[in-house]
């Protein structure tokens, strides 16, 4: 039962005074703190916060004292006022809204004079380097610029050229490539079939431990270790940069072709 009154929004103190109460009928202070299982002073507390909802009320009695002073006691009242407190909660979610709508507006302005801020996305494991490439076949961009190892993603992705390419070549989407490889230029044959470029660069002077991707305003990082994971990086200028620099390695490259 107490987790029950927990749920629909009593605090554990309030539930725990609330049930004891329940049980003992009219008690004191000290009695219901005993059966709560609460301190005294919290027990206090507790019971104004009970009162103010409607499920406590208070009344003072006087006991067979020898100086006729009066005690405080407390009552739990119906059950049926704990309804109070979905009404109480359903009007703050109301009136938050309404200053939400109101103030939106303001921190979007506050937020674009910012300026644009890059997007950064992590992923982990091989299912993480996968779902990076759904990402980039989501996106409306025509052409891919990458820089990468084919032995390093034939190493992680073995069936890379069967799953990956033909999705890639479906969507008309071009690549150009700048790759090593331990079985030297092994693509050109089928760049046309694969509608890709690619450029042939040898490993031992290239050493590529990452691949690097550019598409749309998108630049895709994935390291082809043991535990393989990716980073895709949003923003405008960086993916005009790193396609500029993409555009030297490619014009350098063609000596080894």
């Amino acid at each position: 039962m107490l987790d029950e009154l927990k749920k629909i929004g009593l605090s554990d103190n309030e539930a725990k005074v609330y049930l004891a109460l329940l049980e003992l009928g009219n008690s004191t202070a000290q009695h219901i703190a005993q059966k709560a299982r609460v301190n005294r002073a919290t027990t206090y507390v507790q019971l104004e916060s009970l009162m103010k909802l409607g499920l406590v009320t208070s009344f003072e009695k006087s006991p067979n004292r020898k100086n006729g002073a009066t005690k405080t006691f407390f009552r739990g009242e119906d059950p049926e006022h704990l309804q109070k407190i979905i009404t109480k909660d359903k009007s703050v979610l109301e009136e938050r809204e309404q200053h939400l709508q109101k103030i939106i507006p303001l921190l979007a302005n506050l937020f674009l004079e910012a300026g644009e801020r890059p997007r950064v996305r992590f992923f982990e494991g091989i299912e993480g380097i996968k779902t990076m490439q759904d990402e980039f076949l989501k996106t409306k961009a025509k052409e891919v610029l990458s820089i990468t190892s084919l032995d390093d993603i034939l190493r992680i992705l073995p069936r890379h050229p069967q799953e990956y390419t033909p999705r890639r070549v479906k969507m008309g989407v071009h690549s150009k490539l700048i790759y090593t490889s331990g079985k030297g230029a092994s693509l050109r044959a089928s760049d046309e079939s694969m509608l890709r470029e690619s450029r042939f660069v040898p490993r031992e002077q290239f050493p590529l431990p990452a691949e690097i991707s550019v598409y749309g305003d998108s630049i895709a990082i994935f390291v082809a270790k043991e535990k393989p994971f990716g980073i895709i990086l949003e923003s405008k200028e960086i993916a005009i940069s790193m396609r500029t620099v993409f555009n030297l390695a490619w014009e350098s490259a063609e000596k080894y072709n």
